[in-house]
């Protein structure tokens, strides 16, 4: 017969070695400042969800269930990473999880940004550009250039924006991979920051100017509605490539601040940084996008200076707490 005391002293025992178990998954001395910003990112906009789902908010718990289960999955990964190294899926994973992100959080945003206001925008932002300028920026620009060549121009400029973030990243991973995870960190708290404010602040961009009455009942009020590109600009293959990106990808809602403008500044820093052979050639790719921003009406001007302010915020701030967490 077994004593009680050693019943004891083996459940105290395996007890123990639980709990160094649970505490050993839990610990969080692997992660890196992409992981705290990323994890903070989940808990705060499911927080948001979970406070204040209005009727705009489908299956809103369905959304909070997937940031839990993100958040778990993340840590899971940052932990079978430590302890498998050398296993080549878990190390592509763990370097590029943020980027694989990206589609989600920028999905969502569309979902989430009539939760603290009733309705988008645009009008405000409209009257505002008028009383800057007197006009529509985004509607006159291309209506001085209205040349094929002119447009074709403007929107692979606005498309090198794809090549900018790809490009930059996988030229800093094959370079050092402590510089690629440099880049993706200060890169997605850009990105977060530009996702939390459309939550808050929706505004379509030009693109209301030509969308259907349903979509925006204040269009009738609008000046310039309804607005159509010319015809000989749209049969351009840039001008179809962006429109085909926009039909599947595009999320009415986040333009302000321009997170093309945010990012590409994003990019640029770093390019100014580690790969000093493109640095000019980038610095002119990236005025030329803020320019094609306008041109092809995706953002107001308006737009382009939040996110001249939004980089000029967050590169410093990120840097500061990358190095600091570090």
């Amino acid at each position: 017969m077994v004593s009680q005391p050693g019943v004891a002293v083996t459940m105290m025992t395996t007890l123990q070695n639980s709990s160094l178990r649970v505490s050993g998954w839990l610990k969080s001395s692997d992660y890196r400042f992409i992981d705290y910003a990323t994890q903070l990112y989940l808990a705060a906009v499911g927080l948001l969800i979970l406070i204040f789902h209005n009727a705009h908010v489908s299956y809103w718990y369905l959304l909070i269930a997937g940031h839990a289960a993100v958040m778990v999955a993340v840590h899971s990964l940052i932990r079978m990473h430590t302890a498998f190294p050398n296993i080549r899926v878990l190390a592509f994973l763990r370097f590029f999880y943020p980027i694989l992100l990206y589609a989600f959080f920028y999905e969502e945003s569309k979902i989430l940004n009539l939760m603290f206001v009733d309705g988008y925008l645009d009008k405000f932002f409209i009257q505002l550009e008028e009383r800057l300028f007197g006009f529509q920026p985004s509607v006159r620009f291309m209506e001085a250039l209205p040349y094929l060549a002119a447009s074709e121009f403007f929107y692979m400029s606005y498309f090198s924006y794809y090549i900018m973030i790809s490009g930059v990243g996988l030229a800093l991973y094959l370079q050092n991979k402590e510089r690629f995870f440099h880049y993706i960190s200060i890169m997605s708290v850009t990105f977060y920051l530009c996702y939390l404010t459309y939550i808050f602040l929706p505004v379509i961009g030009p693109l209301v100017f030509n969308m259907p009455v349903e979509a925006f009942p204040d269009q009738a009020s609008l000046p310039y509605y309804p607005l159509e590109f010319p015809q000989h600009l749209t049969s351009g293959p840039f001008f179809q490539i962006m429109k085909l990106i926009y039909h599947y990808f595009e999320s009415h809602g986040a333009a302000f601040p321009s997170s093309h403008v945010a990012v590409a500044l994003c990019t640029l820093y770093f390019s100014w940084l580690y790969l000093p052979r493109i640095r000019y050639l980038h610095l002119g790719a990236v005025i030329l996008l803020c320019l094609s921003t306008v041109y092809c009406r995706y953002h107001y001007v308006v737009d382009v200076f939040a996110g001249v302010a939004a980089a000029a915020l967050m590169l410093p701030l990120g840097e500061y707490l990358y190095r600091r967490i570090r």
